[in-house]
């Protein structure tokens, strides 16, 4: 979502992302940019860090014997890129993430490869037990910048009404 400028005293703005549940619509969709070309060491540092020790994320020997012929990048390291780019756009004003669904792994990414996530919405509705909330469910979808799909999500999160002063969330 493209920051909006808030006033916060006389001739003093400051910038607000995210998307109130008013402002979530059924069947739009969010380009999330920038787009991220993955390295080498963000595959590795988040491999190791995540104690993931399969040798065909970080051994270029092992991996050269595989189908894929060279390391495949974690799917946990590209499942967080995707939710990190959807954050300003979809959840950056969220009270919580209630779930995610659905995970699809359908192309493997390298290192070297530039992905980039779009959301659509799919469903949102009033929460029964916050009023002053609403509940909305959108599927990302993860593109290598050769239009490839490799990854799908469903992610559903609890949002603030804007009349329950969503807006002033931002202006911490």
């Amino acid at each position: 979502m493209v920051a909006v400028a808030k006033e916060v005293a006389p001739g003093r703005t400051r910038e607000s992302y995210g998307r109130c549940y008013e402002d979530f619509a059924v069947g739009e969709v969010y380009e999330h940019r920038p787009g991220r070309t993955i390295g080498e060491a963000d595959n590795t540092w988040f491999t190791l860090l995540t104690m993931n020790q399969h040798p065909l994320h970080f051994d270029a020997a092992y991996a050269a014997k595989t189908e894929f012929g060279r390391p495949v990048v974690n799917s946990c390291l590209t499942l967080a890129i995707l939710c990190g780019m959807s954050v300003s756009d979809v959840s950056q004003k969220a009270t919580a993430n209630l779930g995610w669904n659905d995970i699809r792994l359908l192309s493997p990414v390298f290192v070297g490869d530039t992905i980039y996530a779009e959301s659509e919405v799919l469903a949102k509705r009033e929460s029964r037990k916050r009023p002053d909330e609403g509940i909305v469910t959108v599927r990302t979808t993860g593109k290598k910048a050769d239009g490839t799909v490799f990854m799908t999500f469903e992610r559903t999160v609890l949002v603030p009404k804007r009349e329950a002063g969503a807006e002033e969330r931002a202006l911490y």
